[in-house]
């Protein structure tokens, strides 16, 4: 084996950098079904099992009850049928248990003004629901 010799003023000062990580990319659960359902103004893409936080709801909701999602907009079942909504699809429901109700961690908000001595501080704690998915019909 021959070693090569340095030729540049580039190779000398080279800096060695670490190899790039790349991603994994995301598994999908083994029997591939899954579906898209809105609630507090955003979408949640789920399979079955599955946990997902999402904005408290309105109403008496207490631990370990059933909630049903009955806008769904998308619901694929893992072999060749993909059924999307216009923009719900109508008899199509995602049964969940409710399994915590929480707040986040507390973001601080802070309003100040230099020269006039106004400094306002307060924070907010957002609540959320944990949920599991138990069906998809």
């Amino acid at each position: 084996m021959a070693v090569k010799p340095i030729t540049s003023h580039k190779q000398l000062t080279a800096k060695k950098t670490a190899p790039k990580r790349v991603a994994k990319p995301k598994t999908e659960k083994p029997n591939g079904t899954f579906a898209v359902f809105a609630t507090g103004g955003k979408q949640y893409k789920v399979s079955i099992g599955d946990k997902v936080k999402i904005e408290k709801l309105k109403g008496d909701h207490k631990k370990g009850g059933k909630l049903v999602f009955d806008k769904v907009l998308l619901v694929d079942d893992g072999k060749e049928n993909i059924t999307i909504g216009t923009p719900f699809i109508k008899g199509a429901a995602v049964n969940a248990t409710l399994k915590k109700i929480a707040r986040y961690k507390t973001v601080d908000v802070i309003k100040y003004k230099q020269k006039s001595r106004y400094f306002k501080k307060y924070g907010h704690r957002q609540p959320y629901f944990e949920i599991q998915i138990d069906s998809i019909k």
